[in-house]
C-alpha cells in the first residue's frame, strides 16, 4: 500500500509559479506511473500530467504543455509538478495519482492523495 501526500499548494497571481510535491510513503512507488491531475469542485476532473515509472517519458494536457513540467525523484521517493506562467484557469485542487497503468484516465490508478488547492488570482 503506498500513500501519497502532495503539498506546495497556495494562492499566487498570474504568472506567478508553485512547485508541488508529492511525498510517496513506499519505495514500491519507483515501480509505478504517476501523474497530476486537477479537479474544480463540482466539475468533471481533468488530466494535468503524467510521467512514467523511470522519469525517461512524459506528457501533457494542451492546456499546461510549456508551462507545467512533472519530474521525480525515485531515491526520494517524491513526485513534482513545477507550475509557471500560471493562469487564473489553473485554480483547482490538484492531486497526484501512481499505478501501473499508462494512460491518462483521471480515475485510472491504484493510489492517489487527497490533493493540494492551488489558487491563481488575476
Amino acid at each position: 500500500q503506498v500513500q501519497l501526500q502532495e503539498s506546495g499548494g497556495g494562492l499566487v497571481q498570474a504568472g506567478g509559479s508553485l512547485r508541488l510535491s508529492c511525498a510517496a510513503s513506499e519505495r514500491t512507488f519507483s515501480n509505478y506511473n504517476a501523474k497530476w491531475f486537477r479537479q474544480i469542485p463540482g466539475k468533471e476532473r481533468e488530466f494535468v500530467a503524467r510521467i512514467t515509472w523511470s522519469g525517461g517519458t512524459t506528457d501533457y494536457a494542451e492546456s499546461v504543455k510549456g508551462r507545467f513540467t512533472i519530474s521525480r525523484d525515485n531515491a526520494k521517493k517524491m513526485l513534482y509538478l513545477q507550475m509557471n506562467s500560471l493562469k487564473p484557469e489553473d485554480t483547482a485542487v490538484y492531486h497526484c495519482a501512481a499505478g501501473e497503468s499508462w494512460t491518462r484516465g483521471t480515475y485510472d490508478y491504484t493510489y492517489w492523495g487527497q490533493g493540494t488547492q492551488v489558487t491563481v488570482a488575476s
